[in-house]
């Protein structure tokens, strides 16, 4: 009999071990009295003004104009335009100092491709130009204007030439690049130097 008393008594153990389990939880997570407000009700039912939601992310100093082409375009990242923006110089500059017109029709505006164009007729392109560095030193102007969004950026690039990199001459320019605001394209095209 003993043994079967002591089954008995384990139940009552765990039952009361779980009684005081669920009190306990109860206590700290708390019930639903049927009085609190529904948050899914009290947002909907708030009136909302029409402000349109901004997606601009924590800009840097120096940055903060970019938060004119977040106003208007939803999935602009301005990191990626800056590394786009790298990209497409070394590229452009490449393709200038080889006579590539092909690729620089696709980057560049029509009135900048002419002058681009007329420069390499004219052979003041340097095909042994190299790329040693090349950093973006600020972001000059942001304008978003006739449904265009324009960035003017500050780069810095060391060149040199034939394999001769006593020849390294630094260079500042200021380009613009340009697009459409309704254009999905990713492409930015160059349409000032």
């Amino acid at each position: 009999m003993v043994y079967g008393d002591l089954k008995f008594l384990d139940i009552i153990v765990f039952a009361a071990v779980a009684v005081f389990l669920i009190y306990r939880l109860r206590g700290v997570l708390g019930k639903r009295s049927g009085l609190e407000s529904n948050p899914k009700k009290s947002k909907t039912n708030k009136k909302t003004e029409p402000n349109k939601q901004t997606n601009t992310p924590q800009l840097n100093e120096g940055e903060e104009k970019f938060s004119l082409v977040y106003d208007v375009v939803d999935d602009f990242d301005h990191k990626k335009f800056l590394e786009g923006a790298k990209f497409a110089f070394e590229a452009i500059i490449n393709a200038f100092n080889k006579g590539d017109k092909k690729t620089l029709k696709n980057l560049l505006t029509k009135d900048v491709f002419i002058s681009f164009d007329k420069a390499i007729n004219e052979n003041n392109n340097n095909p042994g130009f190299q790329f040693y560095s090349l950093t973006i030193g600020g972001i000059e102007d942001v304008v978003v204007k006739d449904e265009k969004i324009k960035i003017t950026l500050k780069i810095i690039s060391e060149q040199f030439k034939d394999d001769d990199e006593s020849t390294i001459t630094k260079k500042q320019d200021l380009w613009t690049f340009e697009k459409k605001i309704n254009d999905k394209s990713p492409v930015w095209l160059l349409s000032s130097t």
